[in-house]
């Protein structure tokens, strides 16, 4: 008499991880945004970090739960779920911060880009568009859904290479 195995579920997974990281991704955010270094494009980048640690921990997490199997398919869900619930959660925390915590967040990051962007010699008139262009994505529809898209395909991209190292596919005949 065989027992019948059950499967964990690729979204739960994917959202308990998908949650937790992107808990911790705020945190990470809330740190950046209070410091004022938003504009450090080093520091920024590492919420990717914590993007593909939740993504390897969330899928050593469902092979643990199915008997050490993982399919390279149940990877990609897994990882590019939990990319939109990161981006969903940090880019709804960004824009909660920028328009009901710390209005002249963004005031003060445009200021910076200005600065920068004089600094590496541009006239200001390309300035001037480059600023007019970027106060099209600061509205909270933009840093919701941009946010979560952009994070949602930089996890599918992640996805397609942490799945490839970490499958472990069912024999087809056992």
């Amino acid at each position: 008499m065989t027992t019948i195995e059950k499967q964990p579920s690729v979204a739960s997974v994917a959202l308990k991880y998908g949650l937790l990281f992107g808990l911790i991704g705020v945190v990470f955010q809330v740190i950046i945004m209070v410091t004022d270094l938003g504009d450090n494009r080093w520091l920024s980048s590492l919420a990717y970090i914590i993007l593909i640690a939740g993504i390897v921990m969330a899928m050593k997490n469902y092979k643990e739960q199915n008997f050490g199997y993982m399919s390279y398919g149940q990877g990609l869900g897994i990882g590019t779920l939990l990319g939109a619930v990161f981006g969903f959660m940090t880019g709804l925390f960004t824009w909660v911060y920028t328009e009901f915590i710390d209005t002249e967040y963004m005031a003060r990051m445009m200021e910076k880009q200005r600065v920068q962007m004089l600094e590496q010699g541009m006239t200001d008139e390309q300035v001037d568009a480059g600023m007019a262009m970027a106060e099209n994505f600061q509205g909270p529809l933009t840093m919701i859904i941009g946010g979560t898209v952009m994070t949602l395909i930089f996890g599918f991209i992640l996805s397609l290479i942490i799945s490839a190292i970490m499958k472990n596919s069912r024999p087809e005949f056992e």
